[in-house]
């Protein structure tokens, strides 16, 4: 893009009173934001209010300094990512925004690699949910998404604190070390300008977002955290995505607005129940009377979804030496050494560490995938109780 053209697409994103609607009906009928302040005044009225034809007459106030900010970081980025500015007509614009009424004249992106031509819909699902989760809702959020990653789809969210922090964890530890995952874990929309990071905390998590995935912004440099920001950026993430996931919800979360717009987009819209005393399930628990899908496993989400690639991504775990009584116990278990292990009787984490030897960690990430797959449940003490056995 040269230096002219950015002139004009930020002139007419900053044009007062010019929204994208009414920028998208001038762009068909005339072409190009040059030929937009090219065109006679009579041609401008005969599109838009006069109003409107007014503001496009003249520049913006602050249209120099942010072409000089704009410029800058497309041409000589410090950071080591990829900084792309996309068009309504870029090849790289991402198809499913364009299904909007109101699709973002301009998308900031951030990435470690240039983002390629749309060929359709983005094989995503939207995690979602309350900025001040249990810690039971932070860990179904990091759950759910290290196993949609696996299952080859994108999670998108928000960048918010709370579950949308821990969807892009989720999601970044499943493509860590794999060679085979989707082309993007993660893909973060935010309320701000690319150039500032909201809320501080995630700074660290931004970085490794756009690193691995996709930072998203309709705003222009130097946008702050601005309230009405982040309901608007709320209809990108549902167009993005093929479904919406609600975690944890009050009702007056931000995150029931993109249900409710996946919802009017004809996307699916999932719910994860809780319990009927906390504030942080109620809206999950409106949302699932209204028509949304009551998910307990991620297999429920890939019975509407099904996986977005016939390759989706093995996130295998470290394997314990193997015996000969261990070989015959696994093949008992259809070959999963932990139910091998965990056997018909609810027994304690230490107990099955005991059994198959795994390292801590690795197995409790099984048994949170293992519980995520409906296989074993969680009971009071600590302990685990295979279901489903024969």
């Amino acid at each position: 893009m040269q230096r002219e053209e950015l002139q004009a697409w930020l002139r007419l994103t900053l044009s007062p009173g010019v929204g994208n609607q009414s920028a998208r009906r001038l762009l068909a009928a005339l072409g190009s934001p040059e030929a937009v302040f090219e065109a006679a005044p009579e041609r401008l009225h005969e599109l838009v209010t006069p109003a409107q034809a007014q503001a496009l007459s003249q520049p913006p106030t602050g249209l120099e300094a942010l072409l000089e900010r704009t410029w800058s970081w497309l041409q000589a980025p410090a950071d080591g990512l990829c900084h792309q500015l996309l068009t309504l007509g870029d090849p790289a614009y991402p198809a499913d925004l364009l299904q909007l009424a109101d699709p973002p004249l301009m998308l900031y992106a951030l990435s470690g690699r240039p983002l390629p031509h749309s060929e359709g819909p983005l094989q995503a699902v939207a995690v979602v949910g309350s900025r001040n989760p249990s810690a039971q809702g932070l860990e179904n959020a990091h759950a759910f998404a290290h196993s949609l990653v696996g299952q080859g789809f994108c999670v998108v969210s928000g960048l918010a604190l709370g579950i949308d922090g821990a969807a892009h964890e989720g999601a970044l530890s499943a493509a860590t070390g794999s060679a085979d995952t989707a082309l993007w874990p993660t893909l973060a929309v935010v309320g701000t300008g690319l150039d500032r990071v909201y809320p501080r905390q995630h700074r660290d998590l931004a970085h490794r977002v756009a690193l691995q995935g996709v930072m998203l912004s309709e705003y222009p440099l130097g946008t702050p955290p601005l309230a009405a920001n982040f309901p608007k950026r709320n209809r990108l993430i549902a167009a993005l995505s093929r479904g919406t996931l609600v975690v944890e919800a009050a009702l007056a979360s931000g995150s029931l607005v993109t249900a409710r717009l996946a919802a009017e987009q004809g996307k699916e819209v999932y719910a994860i129940p809780g319990s009927i005393h906390s504030p942080q399930s109620k809206g999950c628990h409106a949302l699932i009377r209204q028509g949304a899908k009551l998910v307990e496993t991620v297999h429920d989400i890939l019975e509407e979804l099904p996986a977005a690639s016939s390759h989706p991504v093995q996130l295998g775990l470290p394997m314990a030496p193997r015996s000969e009584e261990t070989d015959c116990d696994a093949e008992a278990a259809n070959g999963d050494e932990v139910l091998a292990a965990l056997g018909q009787e609810p027994c304690t984490l230490d107990t099955l560490q005991a059994r198959c030897g795994w390292p801590t960690p690795a197995l409790q990430a099984r048994l949170l995938t293992l519980e995520l797959n409906g296989q074993l449940s969680r009971l009071p003490g600590g302990r685990f109780q295979r279901i489903g056995m024969a």
